[in-house]
This record gives C-alpha cells, structure tokens and sequence, in this order.
C-alpha cells in the first residue's frame, strides 16, 4: 500500500460488482463495451480504475451509480442489488448514499456557487447551520474563498472542477465516484484535491472509486485495477 493512500476501514466490501457486461444495440447488431467485470470496494478504500481510452471507465462509473442500465451481472451496495430498484429509487439512492464527479462538472447554471455546493444538502433537508457551515468548510477546502456567490459563467474550467468535488462531498457520502477529477487542474491544485478526497476515505470512511489517467493519482489508491473489454485485473500490487 502507498505511504500516502488511506487506509481500508473496513474488511466487509461496500460495493460490489459481480460479472458485469454492458453492451450496446440489439441481437446480432450488439456491440461489447466490457464483459465479466467483478471487483469488490471496501468502505474507507481508495480504488483507482485506468485502462485504455474507449474501454468504457466512465460508463463503469455510471454503472456503478446506477445511472446507466447492464446487460448481465450485478451492482450491490451494502448487499442492495441496483438493478432490482426502479429510476425513482435509484435516484433516492444516489441522493443518500452518493457523491459523483463527473468530468463534464454538471454544475446549474442558475444557481451560484454555494447553492450548487449546498444542492446535496438541500435534497436531503440539512440546509440548518450546521449544513451552512460545512458549505462553507467545502468551499474553504476546494480552494473557493470568497467565491460563494458567482455564478458558474463567471468561473475558469479548474474552478468549476473544484465546484463539482465540493457538491460531491459537501454531504459525507459513504460512496464517492470519481471521473477525472483532476484533469482541468494545475498540479499543485490536483495534488490539493487529492489530498482533500483521500481525507473523505480517512474521516468518513468512505469508499472513493476513480477514473484517471493520472500517474500521480492512482500512485496514491491502495489498489489500481485495469478495466479492459473482457475484465478487470490488478494494475499491481496494494
């Protein structure tokens, strides 16, 4: 295990996948984005995903929120399978359970930077001071002092990142999922954010699953596994 990576809390797996295959179109037309995927994430765990680009890493992630449908296998958390809840549960789930970084930032345009960082709260009726308090301890954490009331057009790329990890974390979540979250920034302000999200695994134990093609970030998980189109196989050792 790296020196620096969190360590795992807990010996009983939070998440699970089970011989997970996703493809696309119908019959003989049917085209494999991957097949016979199986990991397990304890809760307090750092996973690293990589592989190659078009091998599907952010559809995986979607998978694993729910988000996207499978074709066969099985997506459990807590021993929860994702695939017997309707889109109505499904998203009452991700509301309680989730935090996602997509790398497209999916920040509301209406809606300041404070109010988009206090969205988990809001849904989940935690907006009291003490909700107030911990948007502010996220924006002071993301590096966003004194940009609370700016609208997202008023923000660089970078900071607009920074947004969308303070909304994914801002409410605790026990699943954190992580697409690029380091891309759009400097490595100075990458290494921050690294920083930050390993804290979440450390404080909350939580489960933070992510997609890179950082060198630097995946040196930090306590596991870096490799999706490929048939499988999922250990990048080297914890």
């Amino acid at each position: 295990m790296p020196a620096n990576a969190a360590a795992p809390t807990s010996a009983h797996p939070l998440l699970q996948v089970q011989d997970l295959a996703k493809r696309y179109g119908e019959g003989d037309a049917q085209s494999s984005v991957f097949e016979h995927v199986s990991c397990e994430v304890s809760a307090g765990e750092f996973v690293a995903i990589v592989g190659n680009s078009g091998v599907g890493k952010s559809t995986f992630l979607n998978c694993l929120a729910g988000l996207d449908s499978w074709q066969q296998g099985r997506v459990l958390h807590q021993g929860v399978d994702l695939s017997s809840l309707d889109e109505s549960q499904r998203a009452l789930w991700r509301r309680a359970h989730l935090g996602f970084v997509f790398q497209a930032f999916h920040v509301l345009p209406h809606l300041d930077v404070a109010q988009n960082i206090a969205l988990p709260l809001m849904l989940l009726g935690r907006m009291n001071p003490e909700g107030q308090q911990r948007v502010q301890q996220v924006l002071n954490a993301v590096g966003l002092q004194g940009l609370g009331q700016r609208l997202p057009q008023q923000l660089s790329g970078g900071q607009l990142q920074r947004v969308a990890i303070a909304r994914a974390i801002v409410h605790s979540p026990p699943l954190l999922l992580a697409d690029e979250p380091t891309g759009n920034l400097d490595p100075s302000t990458a290494a921050q954010i690294m920083d930050l999200l390993l804290q979440q695994t450390r404080d909350n134990g939580t489960a933070l699953v992510l997609v890179t093609h950082s060198a630097d970030a995946a040196k930090r998980a306590n596991r870096v596994l490799r999706l490929t189109a048939s499988g999922i196989e250990t990048a080297h050792p914890a």
